[in-house]
């Protein structure tokens, strides 16, 4: 997607806020060295050079009062010329112990900080005299070190700035912010003198230290909190140091402070935080094992009045360390990340949290019993709050996978809870499910082929519901001796799939999200998943420590309701099947998943999602438009089912879209590919009994496709092709392949209730599929009659896009000017009121019916 350029997406049938953004900035390129006026350039860095000798005598009468041991000197900046390579090689001097300690670059600028000892300026002054005499040695060959001086610009005293050698961002505008520093220590031949030394100096001006280091050969790092004003007090500690960067760490590292080391980090993340208190905002609702609001992270964005518990004897307290992690990931994301950030912290929504079991163990009973807790659990915060728009997010799932992709009663009340079934649709719900984990260290040993016969667990079948797998960026282990099982961007080992589940249930997981990882030991055997594999979050006990750490699909799950959320804020009108499918629709596979599970054909991409869902979600592209990657959003509503001549028939209505095409824009782009993503999103009333379990005919109320006009088609001939379509689709039966360039076409997409593929080919082709049509396919509502569901209305949401590489052609803007022509602009909102459902005319209409 473009860097530049978000906009909101366009929304055919609702208003909703538009998104800010700012564009990042470039860089340049270098250039070669040119020839400096010798005796001006020379005398000029030579007159630098002298103002320092008095610096240099002050630093060092102040180090030997203080008696450091581990070297008196200076820290002198040599700064290049813009798009000049500075020749820092020969700034160092290992006779004279003169050391480079730490290079940056500023913008085109090359800077070089060295350490000079006392009384070792006059290494320098030796070759600016040699540079401003051309000396040459006794040969005749020139010795003048022209080559170096010729690069440097500017000598001076090295200052906290010239130290940092992180990304400038990150250090704080206010520089009486405190915040957790990484500090790179030269080791001069004695690492304990230069520690000891620095430790010291700098807890003299309020600085403190962390126990915990990493030496290297020639470094050694520590953790230091406390401010850049602070620091800034003393040169002597400066002089000690090599380089600073802001501290950041994988979870290991923040999970194995010492609980006043995590209360440092914790105040440095409050003073940063922002959080929504609109009481309108959008709620996380977890169902789980209770939450401690009492963790700082947490007590701003979750109330007393926000815990609830199924059970009075469970009570709402989280005693597995289990609900309380899951929402520090639900509010922050990975911890790890946000701690070693400098940038505001914003939370726009809030939590809420049903205690649904008593421990990481679960309950006793059966899926019965689960499916009773669910519906009393989303029942409480809706009676205390039912106006508030809410995500529910459960890590909750059975032990096994036994119902192999078949309903269960637990994920036929998630259905029937997702869809609102008894308040008759008007007010769905939103769940996020976790897919449920692989535990078993011989699994692991398996992996990948573990992940194919390891099925998601119940309710993670659930039709309505967004399942959640884990995939993984995480693979430093910190060990020498240990391995990341999974690579970069692969699956989780801890992830389950719908490999092996029959071909009519739903593509599950829908999507994949960090999980963590597992490592291997030396001798081959799985060591389990360790802190730095892990994600950071917020432990239970808050008293003892902060941090804990988190990982699989429950984890997973809790990134997932994060996103919900940030979407439901962006645009609160939205229907909760649209968020859905924008999560899915922002999705894409990694390199590493394509590489796991290749394969050109459409049994092959059905089997990548049936183990990836459709990937990694993307918050750019769930949020935002941009001028070549277009987002349309269609709320509609389509009455399936009428009885006709004594029984329920699937012939009331289909709906036929016509999209403000950018077609003279497509056009002018001829042949460069495009790809159109369409995503048509609803939620089914389940039918769980022994019959409707054991078909995709009879457990949902109904199902809808879509189509899409072909180059070649007219109105007339997509309305006929669908009819047809229609008749057959009890069967299965595809009565016309002749659309190719699709991922998965008419055998593969219409699974659950959740239809997602892609079509690739070039934008004079898409310029002739303007219109999309949504039809109904068979359920019960129209099979059994006695129940008398058949003139019930269907809700469904559409997320249509097209993406283009080629910038040279704004979209966006030509489907903005499309718009303009046909309906009113509401002035300085951007987002725009118009017909959803295109009519053909009366004439023609009796074709738009089903025969």
């Amino acid at each position: 997607m473009q860097k530049h350029n978000k906009r909101p997406h366009i929304i055919l049938a609702e208003k909703a806020a538009p998104m800010p953004f700012k564009t990042p900035q470039g860089g340049g390129a270098g250039a070669a060295l040119p020839e400096r006026d010798r005796q001006k350039h020379g005398a000029a860095l030579k007159a630098q050079l002298s103002t320092l000798q008095l610096a240099a005598m002050h630093a060092a009468q102040a180090q030997q009062q203080l008696h450091l041991q581990s070297g008196i000197g200076l820290q002198i900046e040599f700064s290049g010329f813009p798009d000049v390579a500075l020749a820092f090689e020969s700034l160092s001097n290992e006779k004279q112990k003169i050391e480079l300690l730490s290079i940056r670059h500023v913008g085109k600028t090359t800077h070089a900080n060295v350490f000079v000892p006392d009384g070792k300026l006059d290494h320098f002054e030796k070759i600016l005299n040699k540079y401003l005499n051309e000396y040459k040695d006794i040969n005749g060959n020139g010795r003048d070190h022209k080559a170096l001086v010729n690069t440097i610009a500017a000598i001076g005293i090295a200052t906290l700035n010239a130290l940092w050698t992180d990304d400038i961002a990150q250090l704080p505008a206010d520089k009486n912010q405190p915040f957790w520093w990484e500090v790179w220590l030269p080791v001069r031949n004695d690492r304990a003198a230069v520690l000891a030394d620095f430790r010291k100096l700098i807890e003299c001006v309020g600085c403190k230290v962390g126990a915990r280091q990493a030496n290297f050969p020639e470094r050694t790092v520590v953790w230091m909190y406390g401010s850049q004003a602070q620091l800034q007090q003393s040169v002597s500690a400066l002089n000690c140091v090599a380089e600073l960067r802001r501290a950041k760490e994988t979870a290991e590292f923040f999970d194995g402070l010492s609980p006043p080391e995590q209360v440092d980090w914790v105040n440095d993340a409050l003073r940063r935080l922002q959080v929504n208190k609109r009481s309108d905002a959008p709620r996380i609702c977890l169902l789980d094992s209770g939450v401690n609001r009492g963790h700082p992270l947490l007590v701003r964005c979750i109330g007393s009045e926000d815990l609830y518990t199924v059970n009075p004897a469970f009570g709402k307290d989280d005693r597995a360390n289990h609900g309380t992690g899951l929402a520090g990931v639900a509010l922050y994301g990975d911890l790890t990340e946000v701690l070693s950030s400098n940038t505001p912290i914003v939370v726009d929504h809030r939590l809420e949290s049903v205690k649904v079991i008593t421990g990481s163990g679960g309950n006793e009973g059966d899926e019965h019993s689960h499916a009773a807790l669910f519906g009393d659990a989303v029942s409480q915060p809706e009676i205390s709050a039912p106006d508030a728009p809410r995500v529910f997010s459960s890590a909750i799932t059975a032990s096994d996978y036994r119902d192999l992709g078949q309903p269960s009663s637990w994920s036929a009340m998630v259905d029937r809870l997702a869809a609102d079934v008894d308040g008759e649709g008007i007010f769905p719900r939103l769940f996020i499910q976790a897919g449920g984990n692989i535990v078993d260290g011989n699994a692991w040993k398996q992996y990948p082929s573990s992940l194919t016969t390891n099925l998601i667990h119940d309710p993670g079948q659930a039709w309505n519901a967004i399942t959640v797998g884990a995939y993984t960026e995480k693979i430093d282990t910190g060990e020498n001796d240990q391995a990341a099982i999974a690579g970069y961007g692969e699956l989780s080992p801890f992830t389950t799939t719908s490999a092996a589940w029959e071909s009519a249930w739903p593509l599950k997981p829908d999507v994949v999200m960090e999980g963590g990882n597992v490592s291997l030991a030396s001798d081959g055997f799985p060591a389990g998943g360790e802190a730095s594999l892990s994600l950071l979050t917020t432990n239970n006990a808050p008293t003892k420590r902060l941090f804990t750490t988190t990982n699989a699909t429950s984890a997973a799950s809790a990134l997932c309701a994060r996103l919900a959320a940030q979407i439901m804020y962006a645009y609160p009108k939205l229907r909760p099947e649209t968020v859905r499918a924008l999560i899915t629709h922002s999705a894409d596979w990694t390199s590493a998943m394509r590489n796991m599970y290749p394969g050109s054909n459409k049994a092959d991409r059905a089997r990548l999602i049936r183990h990836c869902g459709w990937g990694v979600p993307d918050i750019g592209r769930a949020l935002y438009s941009a001028g070549n990657s277009l987002t349309l959003l269609v709320e509609d509503t389509v009455h399936p089912y009428k009885k006709d001549h004594g029984k329920p028939t699937s012939d009331r209505d289909m709906n036929l879209h016509s999209l403000p095409w950018p077609k003279e824009a497509l056009m002018e782009l001829g042949a460069e590919i495009v790809q159109l993503r369409i995503t048509l999103s609803y939620f089914i009333e389940p039918n769980p009994s022994a019959r409707g379990s054991s078909s995709k005919f009879h457990y949902p109320s109904h199902r809808l496709r879509f189509e899409v006009q072909r180059p070649t088609e007219t109105t007339k001939d997509l309305v006929a092709r669908i009819n047809a379509a229609a008749n057959r689709a009890e069967g299965e039966n595809v009565i016309d392949t002749n659309d190719p360039g699709w991922l998965l076409g008419d055998r593969q997409r219409y699974r659950g209730s959740l239809h997602q593929d892609e079509w690739t080919g070039t934008a004079a082709e898409l310029a002739n599929r303007g219109f999309i049509a949504v039809y109904p396919a068979k359920g019960w509502w129209r099979s059994r009659a006695a129940l008398e569901k058949y003139n019930s209305p269907a809700r469904y949401s559409l997320v249509i896009s097209i993406r283009t590489e080629q910038n040279s052609v704004d979209l966006y803007t030509v489907v903005e000017q499309v718009i303009a022509s046909k309906v009113a602009v509401q002035t300085g909102i951007g987002v725009y009121d118009v017909p959803s459902i295109f009519r053909l005319p009366s004439d023609e209409f009796y074709a738009a019916s089903f025969s």
